[in-house]
């Protein structure tokens, strides 16, 4: 009887635990069990407690326990003890960290964060929802400025984005996707940007960074949002009509990751402005990478202002600025370019020296001057969640139709390249990419939609959707074999072959977003209790930071209490018992999984912070690590709630283990190597304890599951067309993926005549070698009939022009300065 006592009081210790209770319920529990235990009430000798010595010694531990539970005493012994010796050790936020940390809001980061996510705030999120107007310009102009490019011109024979194709962006509002109806704008939500981003990315990188970059991190963004009356009436219906072309000068040759240690200064002054002396700013900068620089008009540009002689206030620091300045004011140097990895839209360098500028100049006028950097961080949080995740999942979707098809028509030792094993492995992972990034992609853009500016999501949306893209490029190149290789008209993997490692490297180099960025801001921002203690601890007022930092501290420590237990207990018992939300049938099982990965990662995250603190910075494979489980909690999860805003498709559902499966895996490695290399034992031995308790049992998705995700692509269909949804697809067979597209339907019609065709070639019977007309022998021959004949000679002509590789005079491949010389010499002579 004891001994189930004693087991009950541990159980009740252990949910007490895993729930967070209150202190006063572990002092209740204790003060109970000690009556219990004392009373000898097992042996039948009464109600009341014996005072022996061993019962007293027991009591006093008890007494302790319930002494903390009251709030003075809790307080005077542990609380305001605590809170000194970190306000004495916690080093200071400075004004950039804080304003960083400040930009963009929390959204479902912190309900992984917490352990015990509530996935209910995640399906709440709504689906891919576009208004009327959205969708009509999403079916109209967008497709019809898809038809216009001709990206083989743009990159090789202009590399330039063509006049035609600037006039139609500017005429009809590509620029000015954001900027509200009211000031000329199409006012268009982020869920529209997103898809219109993304259908014109998959058929040109180049002209979807004309028109990403206005409608990103730019001026327009930062005049409507932050800027003065006059700025938005004038500038905005300029910039919403293509009036103006806008650039934002924020990268330096000394400033690029770490952009606020920004050299380009800026002193206030007074100057000489259309013939009157004027208020406004002495400027020298020098910046670079600057995209749309060469073809602007007006430039963002970012500076550290400096006021010595106090003439707009008491601070002779005044920080990072925001001024817009015409591209053809006195001493702005602009228009020579870069060649990003060879791609044609317009990125250059531009800078000045000593030119003064207004102060109207200055984006919100003089009361912004010094908030640039907040302003900066607070577009960007919103701007990096859309931009390039959208043009990263075009890109991935693209990939994935291109090459299915090409992959069911080439043939080869008499076989579809496709349904090869060793070439099913990138197919099935082209596959999960196009899946998940898509589901992802919907899911941030319409947090965006709502008003959200996931700063934390959107850091780790930019890196994992652009690395993700990069592997998807990488396994369509290496199906197509040396038809992806050569370049030319036909080619449709080299643009975005070239494009990868721009957006791998823009917005936040991904290796600096991963290690830096992602799990440290988001251990700040999204951490449950965390930066509420930084805060209290950072108050002007102690007595309101005590008060602050108690309910913090200890919420803290039941949450690290909570982690511990919980995560032993659903490890143990193989996530049984996690959390799943109701009436999702067939994928309860993956979001329990996901609910154990939580308390897993929680549990991690918090012990991290805890033992490395601010040493967290310089332990950037510890810390890109976290990123890389966190990504895949999030991600993983979408795509479950993509499954359901899709109405669940039983076809889908193999496509859904599989990422799945392997979302989880690569969530369990991380966090293997974040334990396996945690620099201190003893939180070492703890988090292994808990996290794998039986060991790291999780593996990928198996071979047969890859397989059979694959076959459902290799053809059309719903599931290729679903997978692939809101791309730019062409039927015309002059179009390089239009002749796909037509020559893999022609194929899939005459799969049975191949089979009879191919049956008499092994045979012996048919002879398939150039100058022999092997198809009229086989109608001859009785093999096919005389319509499959017709429909095999289609197939023959069309599948010869879609394994074609360009071929060109030499003479073609010279840049145009050099073929004029040659034709100029070749005159003379």
């Amino acid at each position: 009887m004891a001994t189930i006592f004693l087991l009950l009081v541990l159980i009740a210790a252990y949910a007490l635990s895993m729930r967070r209770a209150a202190m006063w319920t572990y002092a209740a529990l204790a003060l109970g069990t000690w009556w219990v235990w004392s009373s000898g009430l097992f042996d039948g000798d009464g109600f009341w407690p014996s005072l022996d010595v061993i019962s007293v010694l027991a009591l006093l531990p008890v007494l302790a326990l319930c002494a903390l539970a009251i709030p003075s005493l809790r307080r005077t012994w542990i609380v305001a003890p605590a809170y000194s010796m970190v306000r004495k050790i916690l080093p200071k936020v400075s004004d950039t960290e804080q304003q960083a940390l400040d930009a963009g809001t929390i959204g479902f980061d912190a309900q992984l964060f917490s352990g015990t996510p509530d996935w209910d705030q995640l399906r709440a999120v709504p689906p891919i929802t576009l208004s009327g107007e959205e969708r009509a310009f999403l079916d109209g102009p967008t497709e019809e400025l898809c038809r216009m490019i001709d990206d083989w011109q743009i990159r090789h024979g202009e590399h330039e984005v063509p006049e035609p194709i600037w006039d139609f962006v500017k005429k009809h509002g590509f620029l000015g996707m954001l900027i509200s109806k009211s000031l000329g704008g199409l006012g268009f939500s982020g869920q529209a940007q997103s898809m219109i981003l993304g259908k014109v990315a998959s058929r040109s990188p180049d002209v979807c960074t004309i028109v990403m970059v206005p409608n990103s991190l730019g001026p327009g963004e930062l005049i409507e949002k932050y800027g003065t009356d006059e700025q938005k009436s004038y500038y905005l219906p300029r910039l919403a009509r293509g009036l103006e072309v806008p650039c934002f000068s924020l990268t330096g040759p000394t400033s690029g990751s770490d952009a606020a240690t920004m050299r380009d200064i800026g002193t206030v002054t007074k100057g000489i402005y259309k013939g009157a002396e004027t208020l406004g700013i002495k400027l020298s900068w020098d910046k670079r990478y600057i995209t749309l620089g060469p073809k602007a008009s007006l430039v963002g540009l970012a500076f550290h202002l400096f006021d010595p002689d106090k003439l707009i206030g008491d601070k002779d620091d005044v920080g990072i600025t925001v001024a817009l300045i015409p591209a053809d004011h006195p001493g702005v140097n602009i228009g020579r370019r870069h060649l990003p990895c060879g791609s044609a839209f317009p990125n250059g360098p531009n800078w000045g020296s000593d030119v003064f500028v207004p102060m109207e100049f200055v984006i919100g006028g003089q009361k912004m001057a010094g908030h640039g950097w907040r302003m900066l961080m607070e577009c960007l949080a919103a701007g990096r969640a859309i931009s390039l995740p959208s043009s990263a999942t075009a890109g991935a979707k693209s990939m994935l139709r291109n090459t299915t098809a090409y992959g069911r028509i080439r043939k080869q030792f008499g076989l579809p390249v496709g349904k090869m094993e060793g070439l099913e492995e990138p197919l099935a992972r082209m596959v999960q990419t196009a899946y998940v990034n898509e589901a992802a992609r919907a899911v941030t853009a319409s947090m965006v939609s709502r008003g959200e500016k996931p700063s934390v999501i959107s850091a780790l949306m930019k890196y994992q959707t652009t690395e993700r893209m990069r592997i998807a490029v990488n396994d369509a190149m290496d199906l197509h074999g040396g038809r992806g290789i050569c370049d030319g008209p036909m080619n449709y993997l080299q643009s975005a072959y070239q494009a990868v490692p721009v957006g791998i490297t823009v917005e936040g180099a991904n290796i600096l977003t991963r290690t830096l960025i992602t799990f440290a801001q988001g251990a700040l921002r999204s951490h449950p209790y965390l930066y509420k203690e930084i805060q209290a601890c950072q108050a002007a007022d102690q007595k309101q930071g005590l008060a602050d930092f108690e309910p913090a501290l200890l919420g803290h420590l039941a949450f690290s209490i909570s982690n511990v237990t919980g995560a032993l207990f659903h490890n143990v018992t193989g996530g049984r018992f996690a959390a799943a939300p109701s009436h999702v049938g067939e994928t309860a099982e993956w979001y329990r999984q996901l609910s154990r990965a939580s308390r897993s990662f929680a549990l991690v995250a918090d012990l991290t912070v805890a033992v490395l603190g601010g040493g967290l910075k310089t332990k950037q494979k510890i810390t890109g690590r976290l990123a890389d489980a966190l990504s895949e909690l999030y991600i993983t999860a979408c795509a479950l709630k993509r499954f359901e805003d899709d109405g669940r498709p039983p076809a889908d559902l193999p496509i859904v283990e599989f990422c799945a499966r392997n979302g989880l895996y690569k969530f369990q490695e991380a966090l293997r190597g974040v334990i396996d290399n945690f620099p201190d034992a003893g939180a070492r031995i703890l988090m292994r304890a808990c996290v794998f308790p039986l060991g790291a049992r999780l593996r990928p998705a198996p071979d047969w599951l890859g397989h059979k995700i694959v076959e459902l692509v290799m053809q059309p269909g719903e599931v290729r067309d679903r997978l692939t949804r809101d791309i730019f697809i062409s039927k015309d067979v002059n179009d390089a993926t239009g002749l796909l597209e037509v020559t893999l339907q022609k194929v899939m019609q005459a799969e049975e005549a191949e089979k009879k065709l191919d049956r008499a070639i092994r045979k012996g019977d048919i002879k398939r070698f150039h100058g022999i007309d092997w198809i009229g022998d086989a109608f001859r021959k009785g093999v096919v009939t005389e319509a499959e004949a017709t429909l095999l000679r289609e197939v023959e002509t069309l599948t010869a022009r879609v394994i074609a590789v360009d071929s060109f005079d030499p003479v073609e491949l010279k840049p145009h300065y050099m073929t004029a010389g040659h034709n100029a010499r070749a005159a003379a002579e």
